[in-house]
């Protein structure tokens, strides 16, 4: 039984779309009819860019949702992750506690912090991912001897402004873009910047003292390069909430900077005692008094050439500038420790304990 002229077989149109797809992907219809069917032919396929960027990893879709892959992958494999310097999410979980209470104090208003994130990434491509417009304060930390950042977005700003020259509560400040930030902004916004330093340097003291100094405010993020594009650097993210205004304030700081306290960074949190193991203390130093040392009795000193050192024969004596009356040294290693008289007691020889050597005579 045979089908109909004027009908095809099932799946056709699938097929002929394929073959049309086939043939327009090696070269196109004339192509195709110069070579006779099934004679083996070279082929090649231009990649659009399109496609190119797929298999590069720089996608739009895998941008957006966070994931990164391909060359980007490589290029990023050198960065360090903040996780391996644990006692610094400590640092920052402290400075969002201490700012939400100076914030409060400082805008007579409720305010709420909360710690977003915190990642690392290259020191460039976070000059390029900050919104504009947006205000930058640099700082330095004076004991560390480098610089960090600070950006407040345009959000953040108008609504401290817009607290601290009492406006109504209940209702989102006002913006206004296409225009410079004034002076009065920027002045205001400079009181916050230094109200989040001393926190900033509080939350850190525990660890390491250290003074984080405002050096100035800029709003082109190529006035605020402080670290080569290159280089990565740490980046906590922080919503600051004021009833229905608030905005969002980022720290970043290069691990150039952190580079000094970065073995303190590496400890392990342990309880409330900030980095330190109270228990761990009490056992080294009940453990200390259990130990052993080795003392030395020195009765007197001699002071010889080489040669005479060579002269010395079996029968020799050296004579020692010391009486009964004199006193004896007890060292413990190099260090004098007492002072005492040379006895007896029993079968053996002792030693009765006349003074103790101070640390400034015995450095003397």
């Amino acid at each position: 039984m045979t089908a109909p002229a004027d009908e095809k077989p099932a799946g056709g149109d699938e097929q002929d779309d394929l073959a049309a797809e086939w043939e327009a992907m090696v070269g196109g219809e004339g192509a195709a009819d110069a070579a006779p069917r099934g004679a083996g032919r070279e082929t090649t396929r231009v990649l659009n860019q399109d496609e190119i960027d797929s298999l590069l990893g720089f996608d739009d879709e895998q941008e957006e949702g966070g994931e990164k892959s391909g060359i980007q992958a490589i290029l990023n494999s050198a960065l360090v992750s903040y996780e391996r310097l644990p006692m610094l999410e400590v640092v920052f979980d402290r400075l969002v506690r201490m700012m939400s209470t100076s914030l409060r104090n400082f805008t007579s208003d409720n305010v709420e912090v909360s710690l977003d994130n915190i990642t690392s990434l290259r020191f460039g491509d976070y000059l390029n991912s900050i919104p504009l417009p947006a205000m930058l304060a640099v700082f330095k930390a004076e004991e560390w001897d480098n610089f960090g950042l600070l950006t407040v977005d345009s959000a953040l700003i108008y609504s401290t402004v817009d607290v601290l020259l009492g406006g109504r509560r209940g209702t989102a400040a006002m913006r206004i873009e296409g225009r410079p930030y004034t002076t009065i902004e920027r002045n205001l916004v400079e009181r916050m910047v230094h109200v989040v330093l001393a926190d900033l340097s509080a939350a850190f003291d525990p660890l390491s003292p250290v003074t984080f100094r405002f050096e100035r405010l800029e709003t082109n993020p190529r006035f605020a390069t402080i670290s080569r594009p290159s280089n990565a650097a740490i980046v906590a993210k922080l919503r600051i909430d004021m009833e229905d205004r608030g905005g969002r304030l980022e720290l970043m700081i290069p691990y150039a900077t952190l580079e000094p306290v970065r073995e303190l960074l590496l400890q392990m949190f342990m309880g409330e005692k900030f980095g330190r193991d109270s228990i761990w203390e009490t056992h080294l130093a009940e453990e200390l008094w259990k130990t052993d040392v080795d003392l030395t009795a020195v009765l007197d000193q001699q002071t010889m050439t080489l040669g005479e050192i060579f002269n010395l024969k079996v029968g020799s004596q050296i004579p020692l500038n010391a009486t009964p009356q004199s006193f004896v040294e007890v060292r413990c290693g190099d260090i004098p420790m007492f002072k005492g008289n040379m006895g007896r007691r029993g079968d053996n020889l002792a030693v009765r304990i006349a003074e103790k050597i101070s640390k400034e005579r015995s450095g003397s």
